[in-house]
This record gives structure tokens, C-alpha cells and sequence, in this order.
């Protein structure tokens, strides 16, 4: 899907969708457009691909968000679950990275690949959560298969990568102290935009212990939130992206 500007509307250009994965566009009060993904076969398992590439062109404003959290099921031997999401700002833009968490289910293989491509004076705010296990359900995360890589380029420039490659016992490597600490949950937050550098501080202040902001460059601030819980981590992130968006969050967030 891309955008284009219509009077002082952000609207949509061209759009194209197949298979369980379709895209909905909600009313919104704001001149900006909002779209939300939908996977309606109810979660990712081995032998799924999903794609989705999305660009906000000059001088319009996109959000895209999940109408739920994502899920991503046990898999059958020797098979994996891919999703794979392209994002390209064009010069002035602004575009919103801001999907619900992902649930890992225990038996999970999971490859999933985001790239996000920015022109000059582009901006965009990404967060990416997830949620280890159904802790009301008691289940722990012994055996899974995570592959997980964020890349951002500007004009071309790799300025922030991000991976993570994991086979095993996911629940026993979170546990240790120096690692998660038995961390239910985490999330990475970036934003890139000439305003980065003047939100650092402001963000430090509204972290939890276990979490932390750094300035990779004046245009680049990441951050990570770690949290004993799905609930905790939301509790921590709203205020986050609302603050990094204009006081402003999707509608899916608040249901």
C-alpha cells in the first residue's frame, strides 16, 4: 500500500491485498490516515508467510497498526512461520510502526524480518513487543525457534540493527539475572526524527526500572522496556507512544 496527499489529507494511493492478510482503514478525525492489519487465520504457525509493504509518500502522515495481538503457534518439525514487513518514508513523511504484541506460544519457530527505509527529513516512530507465553495459562517457553532482525537505513545508510537468533530454552536464558531476570515480556522502541535528541530526557523520567533510553545520534532514540508481564508491559509503553505521537495512540491500543 502507499499514500498520497490530498489537500492537507493524508489518503490512500494504491493498495493491493491477498490470502488472510487484508488491511482496514477506519475513520479517524485527523487529516493523517490510519490503517490497521488484520491476519485472519488467527495467528502465524510453520509453513505461514505473511508480506506487507507499506510507504508513506512526501509529506504525508501514515499509521499502520494489528487489530489484535499476533500470534505465533507451535509448529510441526522442520517448519517455520516468516513475516516479512518493508517500509519506506519518503522525504517529509512520517510514518508510524505501531503493531500490537506478539504472543510466543511455546514450540514456536518464528522468522520475522522488518526493514524500514527513510529519505531526508523523514521521520518514524517503530515498537516492536513481545510477550513470552500465555503466563494465565501457566505455560513457559522451553522450546522455540526465534529469529527476529529490525533494520532502519537512511538514504540508504544502515543507522540502527537490531537481531535476535534463539533456539531452545527461552524461559531458562530470560531467567538469569543478568539477562531478563525472569522478564515475562519486553519491547523495543525507536524513534528517528530531528525532535529525538529533546524527548531523551523527558523519556528517561517516565521509565520503569527496567527499562532505558539511549541517543544513538541526535535524529535516533531507542529504547527498551523489559516487564514481568503483557499487562505491565502496556502499562509502561502507552504513555511512551503517546508522548513520541503527539499524545496520540491507534484505537485498536485502547480496546
Amino acid at each position: 500500500m502507499s499514500t498520497k496527499k490530498l489537500g492537507d489529507r493524508t489518503v490512500l494511493d494504491k493498495f493491493r491485498q491477498s490470502g488472510s492478510f487484508k488491511c482496514l482503514f477506519p475513520r479517524t478525525t485527523t487529516p493523517d490516515l490510519d490503517a490497521v492489519l488484520l491476519n485472519t487465520a488467527g495467528g502465524v504457525t510453520g509453513g505461514d508467510t505473511f508480506r506487507f509493504s507499506g510507504k508513506a509518500a512526501e509529506g504525508t502522515a501514515l499509521t499502520l497498526t494489528t487489530q489484535a495481538c499476533e500470534r505465533a503457534y507451535k509448529a510441526q518439525p522442520e517448519e517455520c512461520g516468516q513475516i516479512t514487513n518493508h517500509l519506506t518514508v519518503e522525504t517529509g513523511a512520517r510514518l508510524n510502526w505501531l503493531p500490537q504484541e506478539t504472543i510466543l506460544f511455546n514450540g514456536c519457530t518464528l522468522d520475522r524480518r522488518l526493514r524500514i527505509d527513510l529519505c531526508p527529513d523523514a521521520q518514524t516512530l517503530m515498537v516492536e513487543p513481545l510477550v513470552f507465553g500465555r503466563a494465565a495459562m501457566g505455560e513457559t517457553l522451553t522450546d522455540i525457534r526465534l529469529n527476529d532482525r529490525i533494520e532502519i537505513r537512511r538514504e540508504g545508510v544502515p543507522v540502527f540493527l537490531d537481531a535476535i537468533r534463539f533456539s531452545g530454552d527461552w524461559h531458562a536464558h530470560m531467567s538469569k539475572p543478568h539477562t531478563a531476570n525472569g522478564a515475562g515480556a519486553m519491547a523495543l522502541i525507536v524513534f528517528a526524527s530531528r525532535s529525538a535528541a529533546g524527548q531523551l530526557d523527558p523519556v528517561r523520567e517516565m521509565l520503569p526500572e527496567t527499562a532505558g533510553a539511549t541517543l544513538i545520534r541526535d535524529d535516533l532514540l531507542v529504547i527498551r522496556v523489559l516487564a514481568k508481564s503483557s499487562f505491565a508491559l502496556r502499562s509502561a509503553l502507552m504513555p511512551l507512544l503517546r508522548r513520541l505521537n503527539k499524545d496520540t495512540l491507534p484505537r485498536c491500543w485502547m480496546l
